[in-house]
């Protein structure tokens, strides 16, 4: 198995089935942001493929686990309703929790019981890295993306710092949920290679032009 062909794409597909095709221990990061398990639409209807369920989040998480290299880490958003089955199956498959962070909104981006004003996500390690020399703060600003590719679409200001403090230059970054490529689009910018993978044909679409340009 070679990286060669995978490098640097948004590859359309299941993600568990593209990682298989993936050597072990061959990327240096994962920063990525599955569905929450929340069956969200967003206010024009779209909507996130897996969200209605869990099927996909052991089996999708222990291949990012085998192709991680040992002594490496993993940025994982979830959401916080389904927090106990993404810490279950993190910690079965072998990742340990050591960092969380909280992005604040200068907006609500839903109202219920409360204003909706943050993101979150996990930092997860594969045996035991060494602590950056500057670590990020664990509150970090958000800015609202507009959501035109994707409906959950991740500012590239909120994505670059993770990638930047837990990657060096030339390592290859893995985004096995890419949705509109933020990703990669800041491991790009940022020299590094990457691997993303997105199932729904138009988001991929969306990532890919927006790579292209």
């Amino acid at each position: 198995m070679t990286l060669h062909p995978f490098l640097n794409r948004i590859i359309h597909g299941d993600c568990v089935a593209v990682m298989q095709s993936l050597p072990a221990e061959s990327v240096d990061l994962i920063v990525t942001d599955p569905p929450y398990l929340v069956n969200y639409r967003s206010r024009d209807g779209r909507r996130v493929p897996g969200d209605n369920d869990n099927h996909w989040l052991r089996p999708a998480f222990a291949e990012m686990h085998r192709v991680l290299r040992r002594n490496s880490f993993a940025v994982s958003f979830y959401g916080w309703t389904a927090a106990d089955q993404f810490l279950s199956a993190w910690r079965e498959i072998g990742f340990s929790v050591v960092g969380h962070f909280v992005f604040t909104k200068s907006y609500a981006s839903r109202r219920g019981f409360t204003q909706a004003r943050h993101e979150c996500a996990y930092l997860l390690a594969k045996g035991t890295p060494q602590k950056p020399l500057r670590p990020l703060p664990d509150v970090l600003p958000w800015r609202y993306t507009g959501n035109r590719l994707h409906p959950t679409q991740k500012p590239l200001e909120a994505i670059r710092p993770l990638i930047e403090t837990y990657s060096r230059p030339g390592d290859i970054v893995l985004d096995p949920f890419a949705g509109s490529g933020t990703t990669a689009a800041a491991s790009r910018q940022l020299h590094r290679s990457f691997i993303g993978i997105e199932l729904d044909p138009t988001y991929h679409r969306n990532a890919t032009r927006r790579l292209a340009a």
